[in-house]
C-alpha cells in the first residue's frame, strides 16, 4: 500500500511539474493530448482488437486438432452373443483424436481476410480523425486562451491609464485646479476598469481551465501557453485593401481556392480515406456472402482406440486391447448447397444495400468536407477584412485619444470626453486583438485541411 500511495503522489507531482515546466506550444499541446486523450485511448483499443480478427480471419486457413476421451456404462438385461438376454453390466472407454483442414470454402476464407485487413485500415483511420478532431478542440481553446490573454492585457492598460488621470486630478485638485466631482468621476471609472480586468482575468483562467482539461492534466496551476511569434504588422496585413483575398489572397500570401484545397484534403483527410476503405470492404462482404452458392470441400483425419469390458466374459487387458481396437481414418468431405430457405440470396442482396448505404456514407464525407473547406476559406478571407478595418480603426481611435487626452490635459476637453474617447480605443484595441487570433487560426485551419500540421 504504501509503494502504491508512493506511486501515486509520484505521478501526481510528475503531471504538476510538466504543467509548470515552462509555456506549452500549441504543437506540444496537441501531441500530449493526443497521448493522454481517453476516446483516442479507446480508439487504439479499437485497432488493436481490428489487428486480432485479422489475426484470427488468416488462423482460419491452419488445420484444427481435437481429442477426446470417453467413458461409458451399461446395465441391465441385454442381448448377449449366444442370442439369449441376460443381465450384463458393461463399461467402454474410448481414446480419439482428430483433425480437419478446409480445401474449399468458395473463397469465403481468403475475402474474410481481405475484409479484416480492410477494417483494421479504416480503424487506423479512424484513430488518425480521431487525433485530428481533438488537434482542432485544443487549438480552439489554446487561441481562446491567447485571445483572453490580449483582452485582460488591454484591461489592465486601462487600469494603468485611469490610475494615471487620479493620480493627475488629484494633484491637480491639490492646487484647486481641479473639483471633487472631478475626481470622484474619475475614480468611479478606474472602480470599472478595476472591475473589468478582473472579469477578463476571470474568463482566462476558465480557458486554461478548459484546456488544461483537454490535455487530461490534473489542474491548471502553473499551466501556461506560449504567445506566438507571427508577425502580425500592418504592412503585412493590410494589403492593398482592394479585396484580393476574394481571389485567393489573404495577408499577401495566395492560398488555393476550395475546389483545391479540396483535391488536396481528399487525398489526405483520415475520414475520407476511412469511408473509402469501407465501401472496398463491402465489396468483401458481397464476394463472403456468394460463398455460400459454392459447394465446400474439407479433409479430415484421426486417430483412435477403445477398451471394452462385460460382466460375466473374459476380457483381454487393458494395453492389449488399446493395441488391438487402435484405428485411423481419412476422410473427403463434400458439401453441396441446394436450398436454404433463401438465406444466401438474402444474405446477398443485404450485403448489396451495404454497399450502397457506403457509397452514400463517402458521398456525405465528401461533402461534409467541401462544406468544411468552404466555411474555413470563407472564413479566413473575413477574417483578414475585418482585421484590415480593425487595424485600422483601431489607429484612427488611437490618434483621436492621443489628441483628446492632450486637450484633456490642458483643460480643451471634458473628463467625459477624455473616458469616451479611451473606451472607444480600448474597444479597438480588443477587436483588433479578436481579429488578430481569428485570422491566425483561420490560416492554420487551411493549412490543416491541406494535411499539413496545425501551427500559429
Amino acid at each position: 500500500m504504501k509503494k502504491l500511495a508512493l506511486c501515486m503522489i509520484g505521478c501526481g507531482m510528475a503531471a504538476t511539474i510538466q504543467a509548470q515546466s515552462g509555456p506549452w506550444t500549441l504543437r506540444q499541446c496537441c501531441d500530449y493530448a493526443v497521448e493522454h486523450n481517453i476516446s483516442i485511448r479507446q480508439q487504439e483499443n479499437a485497432c488493436q482488437q481490428q489487428s486480432i480478427q485479422l489475426q484470427s480471419s488468416k488462423a482460419q486457413r491452419l488445420p484444427d486438432l481435437s481429442a477426446s476421451v470417453g467413458q461409458n456404462f451399461s446395465f441391465g438385461r441385454g442381448l448377449t452373443a449366444d442370442n439369449t438376454y441376460t443381465n450384463t453390466n458393461t463399461s467402454s472407454t474410448s481414446f480419439s483424436v482428430g483433425t480437419s483442414v478446409p480445401l474449399f470454402t468458395g473463397f469465403q476464407i481468403p475475402n474474410q481476410i481481405k475484409l479484416s485487413r480492410l477494417n483494421l485500415e479504416a480503424a487506423t483511420a479512424d484513430l488518425e480523425k480521431a487525433k485530428n478532431d481533438i488537434c482542432v478542440q485544443v487549438a480552439q481553446a489554446y487561441v481562446q486562451i491567447l485571445y483572453d490573454m490580449e483582452i485582460a492585457d488591454v484591461a489592465h492598460r486601462q487600469i494603468a491609464i485611469d490610475s494615471a488621470q487620479v493620480f493627475r486630478l488629484q494633484t491637480l485638485l491639490g492646487v484647486g485646479k481641479a473639483s471633487e466631482a472631478e475626481l470622484s468621476q474619475q475614480k468611479a471609472t478606474l472602480a470599472q476598469s478595476r472591475l473589468t480586468a478582473t472579469q477578463a482575468d476571470n474568463n482566462l483562467s476558465l480557458a486554461c481551465l478548459t484546456l488544461t482539461q483537454l490535455l487530461e492534466l490534473d489542474s491548471p496551476e502553473g499551466f501556461s501557453i506560449e504567445r506566438p511569434k507571427a508577425s502580425l504588422s500592418a504592412a503585412s496585413i493590410l494589403g492593398d485593401g482592394t479585396g484580393e483575398a476574394l481571389s485567393g489572397t489573404v495577408g499577401g500570401t495566395s492560398i488555393p481556392l476550395p475546389d483545391a484545397i479540396f483535391a488536396e484534403a481528399v487525398g489526405v483527410k483520415p475520414e475520407v480515406q476511412a469511408a473509402s476503405i469501407r465501401v472496398t470492404a463491402s465489396e468483401r462482404n458481397i464476394d463472403i456472402a456468394r460463398a455460400g452458392l459454392y459447394p465446400s470441400l474439407s479433409f479430415s483425419a484421426g486417430l483412435g482406440t477403445n477398451y471394452y469390458t462385460t460382466s460375466g466374459f473374459k476380457a483381454d487387458g487393458f494395453s492389449t486391447q488399446l493395441k488391438n481396437n487402435f484405428s485411423q481414418y481419412l476422410g473427403l468431405n463434400l458439401s453441396i448447397p441446394i436450398f436454404n430457405r433463401f438465406q444466401t440470396r438474402n444474405s446477398i442482396r443485404s450485403a448489396r444495400i451495404d454497399r450502397e448505404n457506403q457509397l452514400l456514407a463517402l458521398d456525405n464525407t465528401k461533402k461534409t468536407l467541401y462544406k468544411e473547406i468552404q466555411t474555413a476559406y470563407y472564413n479566413t478571407i473575413a477574417a483578414q477584412e475585418k482585421l484590415n478595418s480593425s487595424n485600422l480603426a483601431r489607429q484612427a481611435s488611437q490618434d483621436a485619444f492621443r489628441l483628446v487626452q492632450a486637450k484633456y490635459e490642458n483643460g480643451k476637453a471634458t473628463i467625459t470626453e477624455f473616458n469616451e474617447s479611451k473606451n472607444n480605443y480600448l474597444k479597438a484595441e480588443s477587436d483588433l486583438t479578436q481579429a488578430r487570433y481569428e485570422y491566425l487560426y483561420q490560416q492554420a485551419l487551411i493549412q490543416f485541411y491541406r494535411g499539413l500540421p496545425l501551427e500559429l
